[in-house]
């Protein structure tokens, strides 16, 4: 079978995006913050509405956002006491509101549900490559956020910087959602880093199976829904979703 020359960047870029998603979820999911993506995801659509207008990068317009929004979030929450999650549904909103307003028509199935189409080799690198660094980055820190997870008493006596660890955890988790709008769009990011890790730990014994197998499944669920998408002619976003969520489903049968 000839594999189409055309479809390979977004084989390249899904694979990553949902393997470094899949594993950054396993995280999440042990955190408690399996749905952080979804707010995130909302406020890239201003940055994707831009990128759209202006003709630039959708996941440069989105991290612009995400940073801004993340910032933004912090400051209120200084100035008024408000509880996080408050102030975080005020903003990401206000995001999804003016996203609305000025995306142009005829392109908010691609803001919303992703596109692999026009993919350029550059681009499929530079996110490559960026995937690769966050994935090292994770790993290095991960069994410090589970054990500061477990006990902040029990990291400081093991020298563990919380602080920093978890300034770098969001940081990747920000720049990996708005890697994965151009895949599955806006709306769906949540879902790109916990349907993995939900699957892979019904059928895990250990911590390290756990967070592996979350990223083997994150990226085999995009390079399915990619392939299914490109012979249905049906959006890409909803077609990942489906396989990962497909996944799920069949790791009931042997769930542990």
């Amino acid at each position: 079978m000839m594999i189409n020359l055309n479809l390979l960047p977004a084989y390249i870029i899904g694979g990553c995006v949902g393997a470094v998603a899949g594993y950054l979820g396993t995280l999440m999911l042990s955190k408690r913050m399996a749905l952080m993506g979804g707010p995130l995801g909302h406020l890239t659509l201003p940055g994707i509405t831009l990128a759209l207008i202006y003709g630039f990068d959708v996941s440069l317009g989105a991290l612009l956002f995400v940073i801004f929004g993340i910032i933004l979030i912090w400051i209120l929450e200084k100035k008024t006491k408000i509880p996080t999650e408050a102030i975080t549904a005020v903003v990401f909103s206000s995001s999804l509101a003016i996203a609305f307003l000025f995306l142009p028509k005829g392109k908010s199935s691609q803001a919303l549900l992703g596109d692999i189409s026009k993919i350029s080799w550059l681009t499929t690198i530079i996110t490559a490559l960026t995937t690769i660094i966050i994935f090292f980055i994770t790993h290095k820190i991960y069994n410090k956020i589970v054990l500061a997870n477990i006990s902040e008493d029990l990291a400081k006596v093991e020298g563990i910087k919380i602080g920093l660890c978890n300034f770098i955890y969001l940081s990747c988790i920000a720049v990996t959602v708005a890697l994965s709008v151009r895949i599955v769009g806006g709306l769906m990011t949540a879902a790109i880093v916990a349907i993995p890790a939900c699957t892979s730990r019904n059928i895990t014994k250990n911590l390290k199976q756990y967070s592996y197998l979350g990223l083997i499944l994150g990226g085999m669920s995009c390079k399915i829904g990619i392939m299914i998408s490109a012979h249905t002619s049906t959006p890409v976003g909803p077609m990942i979703i489906i396989s990962s969520a497909t996944l799920f489903l069949i790791s009931l049968i042997f769930k542990k």
